[in-house]
């Protein structure tokens, strides 16, 4: 199991609002937030992977597809979640690669939608 995963993003201020709005259809609290660091954990008290948001120290735009980080996705407790998250990810203004909608090439159960910018690596 990972224990957190940390993304360096150039605003930690827009990120932190930007989860701030998003992490409660996405089952998720605030752990602790700094003026470097933000971090978030599961609400329901069980193990799982922690989010932490870093102040960038290094300027630069992360590309998708360069060596590095690809892309971050959560488990939600069913569809109804998918779709609130889609809805408030786009209220924020993230771009819609995929609405929601099954993916069964994943397996059969699988529903999601993707937003290519949602991790807030860019400005």
């Amino acid at each position: 199991m990972i224990g957190h995963v940390g993304l360096s993003v150039p605003d930690l201020a827009a990120a932190k609002a930007y989860y701030d709005e998003l992490i409660g259809v996405l089952g998720l609290e605030e752990f602790f937030g700094a003026p470097d660091q933000q971090a978030y954990r599961r609400t329901d008290g069980k193990p799982g992977t922690y989010l932490f948001l870093y102040a960038a120290t290094e300027p630069g735009d992360h590309v998708q597809g360069r060596a590095g980080f690809q892309h971050l996705a959560f488990d939600v407790r069913g569809r109804r979640a998918v779709r609130n998250a889609h809805d408030v990810a786009t209220r924020l203004g993230s771009t819609v690669l995929h609405p929601p909608q099954p993916f069964p090439q994943y397996h059969e159960h699988y529903y999601a939608a993707f937003s290519p910018r949602s991790a807030r690596l860019r400005p």
